[in-house]
């Protein structure tokens, strides 16, 4: 399962409560959780990703395992629990 946490101003946009809970069945990547996000949350397409790069934005940042992912590749997988 994975949690993710949004500042409140994405919050508000969202029209999200404090926390987004994915559960996925294979080990995540953060392209993968950010697809998702946009997917459930449509209004958050533009926010979070560049949308001509699709680039994460430098603000969101990615931890898993207490570790920050953030200048990981998107495409690399989170590390196992």
């Amino acid at each position: 399962m994975i949690r993710v946490v949004l500042p409140a101003i994405l919050r508000t946009l969202a029209h999200m409560h404090a926390r987004w809970r994915l559960t996925l069945t294979v080990r995540p990547r953060s392209r993968v959780v950010l697809d998702a996000l946009e997917a459930r949350y449509p209004m958050l397409r533009g926010t979070i990703r560049d949308p001509a790069t699709h680039k994460r934005r430098a603000f969101v940042r990615f931890f898993a395992c207490e570790e920050d992912l953030s200048h990981e590749s998107p495409d690399a997988r989170c590390p196992t629990p």
